[in-house]
């Protein structure tokens, strides 16, 4: 459980910067360069993510449950799931009418990914691991609309998105979800959620 504390920590801490020392990042970011913060950044989440899947592996093993969630709270997460890749895919297809309404659809998408997650899942491990990806991403939505707030800025409106747009978010997002849901989830985590 120590290494996926340490690996919360470490990949966390870094994804948490812009929420609680914003001016500091900038600060760090105009000493060291863009470049060199985010090769630290990156080089600091991927020992943290590495933890994390190691630590979250070794205490699947040994799990200390909390409590059995019922058969249908893994029908409500798999649901939660499938828009959350939809989210995942507007974060990154520009001119989408999901990404003008929501303004940080990746985050959105991490909180309904953490939240399915504990869902269905009732050990300490899973806990620790979605409850903490979850507070992360309340956090780190509040702090992104704030400063959207504060800068004026806000999201393309929905004029400058595209029907075209959102029919590739929608039908990319059903397709990754339903690639990792049937096939990679089971592989990667030993566990299949249609079976």
């Amino acid at each position: 459980m120590a290494l996926l504390v340490l690996g919360l920590i470490l990949f966390l801490v870094p994804h948490s910067v812009r929420i609680v020392a914003d001016d500091w990042r900038t600060a760090q970011v105009a000493r060291l360069g863009l470049p060199a913060w985010k090769g630290l950044y990156s080089l600091v989440s991927i020992a943290g993510l590495a933890l994390i899947v190691w630590g979250y592996g070794l205490a699947r093993t040994a799990p200390i449950e909390i409590w059995s969630p019922p058969v249908f709270t893994r029908h409500l997460a798999s649901l939660f799931t499938l828009a959350a890749f939809v989210l995942l895919v507007a974060a990154y297809v520009p001119g989408n009418r999901i990404k003008a309404a929501i303004g940080h659809p990746m985050v959105a998408g991490v909180k309904l990914w953490a939240f399915a997650h504990l869902l269905a899942n009732g050990t300490v491990a899973d806990v620790l691991l979605f409850g903490s990806f979850l507070l992360w991403a309340i956090f780190d939505f509040r702090a992104a609309r704030r400063r959207d707030r504060a800068g004026g800025g806000k999201p393309a409106g929905p004029g400058a998105a595209s029907f075209a747009s959102d029919v590739i978010v929608v039908l990319a997002g059903f397709g990754a979800w339903a690639l990792f849901a049937f096939q990679l989830h089971g592989w990667l985590f030993g566990v299949r959620p249609f079976g």
